[in-house]
């Protein structure tokens, strides 16, 4: 029968095109396609904090960190250099260094801009009730948050993956 042979062939079809469309869109438990504030949500690991001077080469810092993000808008955010316990070892007192702090957060999925309204930070009290703005990228299962000076120049690109 001609008709069964073309409706297998276009459900084939279809169930392709679905499959495809799954590799390309991020979707949700119910099949929708994800907002970026949705896609933050999780838990990261620093995999790399490059700052780029504006004269000279790029520096990686060498840091350690985790980013979490929460379904109810909040984020919480640490890092250290990597080398923090063996250098306060050596120096024979208590050192300090790195970043510490948490708020709520505001996705711009337009401008591809989060923002991090600093509500507590131990180790930068300056930035409570200020504004962390990161430029953000995904790919795959790394987010990639850039800092920007006043005139639009990268400083700094910390790159995370998703745990």
């Amino acid at each position: 029968m001609k008709t069964a042979g073309a409706i297998r062939r276009v459900s084939g079809v279809i169930d392709r095109a679905l499959m495809l469309s799954m590799l390309v869109l991020p979707v949700n438990a119910v099949g929708q396609a994800q907002t970026d504030a949705e896609r933050f949500v999780g838990d990261y690991t620093l995999i790399s904090y490059v700052t780029f001077p504006e004269v000279g080469a790029a520096v990686d810092m060498a840091y350690v960190g985790r980013l979490s993000y929460d379904s109810a808008g909040n984020m919480s955010g640490l890092g250290m250099p990597s080398g923090l316990p063996e250098r306060e070892r050596d120096a024979g007192s208590r050192l300090s260094g790195g970043f510490a702090y948490w708020g709520k957060v505001t996705v711009d999925d337009e401008k591809n801009i989060v923002v991090h309204h600093v509500e507590g930070s131990p180790l930068m009290p300056s930035w409570v009730g200020g504004d962390n703005v990161r430029f953000y990228e995904f790919e795959g299962d790394l987010l990639r948050l850039s800092l920007k000076n006043a005139e639009g120049r990268t400083t700094a690109t910390l790159t995370w993956r998703r745990l």
